[in-house]
């Protein structure tokens, strides 16, 4: 079977007056539908660069990028926007919700851009809050939400669209441990379902729950391997079968 994305010797650079910063240098990397990967790395260390990329919200300066047996690594910016749109959704630190739309209507918006009607639209963001246990917080507006509730809300909308990965930028970032712990067991279960995920942090307790660490240091991977606490975990529930 095909990986759902390939990257390989993938670069960026930025050039910046006299100075050319590389903050990719030769990134190489797969990813299989059904997988749950934490990308680490100290601040500097292209984790962020990479996750753009990643999430088609940048292209490199070189190598390629298949996601989804699709080439992106040379689209336009529009090519790139309809891919974001159809294969990824997006969880953010700051949750990026519109403050004068309800939850509902956030959740919606992805499915405007996809052009499908109003009473669908609404059908959808309704079960898709549901999913993430909203339902009686459709009518709310993001100020009437706690922060758990919030990164609810968006990732209800990560996933209206079943886009082929979520993309997950430090999404615990600015929540407390409590609501941290209850966010990432929300996005173990959208996991359990079959859903592939991509998670950018820097704190080692929230990379924790995913199955594999993805670490990066100087714009190069440094470390990729299975996380054995998971793995520990999943060997001895089988052998108590």
């Amino acid at each position: 079977m095909e990986p759902l994305i390939t990257i390989k010797d993938i670069g960026r650079k930025y050039v910046i007056g006299a100075e050319t910063i590389h903050a990719l240098k030769s990134v190489s990397l797969s990813i299989n539908k059904g997988e749950f990967v934490a990308l680490m790395g100290p601040s500097g260390s292209g984790k962020s660069t990479l996750m753009n990329i990643l999430g088609c919200l940048d292209t490199p300066t070189k190598g390629e990028y298949i996601l989804n047996g699709i080439d992106v690594s040379h689209m336009t910016d529009n090519q790139l926007a309809d891919v974001r749109n159809s294969e990824i959704g997006f969880v953010f630190q700051t949750f990026n919700l519109l403050p004068r739309n309800t939850a509902l209507d956030n959740v919606a918006l992805p499915l405007v851009y996809a052009g499908v009607n109003r009473e669908n639209r609404r059908t959808r963001a309704k079960q898709a809050l549901t999913n993430v246990g909203l339902e009686h917080r459709v009518d709310h507006k993001p100020n009437e939400l706690s922060g758990g509730q919030r990164q609810r809300v968006a990732v209800a909308r990560a996933l209206i669209n079943n886009p082929s990965i979520i993309l997950a930028d430090e999404p615990t970032g600015n929540l407390d441990t409590k609501t941290s712990i209850e966010i990432m067991g929300l996005l173990e279960d959208i996991h359990a379902k079959g859903n592939t995920i991509i998670l950018v942090t820097h704190e080692e307790d929230i990379a924790k729950h995913a199955h594999r660490i993805v670490r990066m240091r100087d714009g190069l991977i440094e470390n990729d391997q299975p996380n054995p606490d998971i793995h520990r975990v999943e060997r001895s529930a089988a052998v108590a079968h």
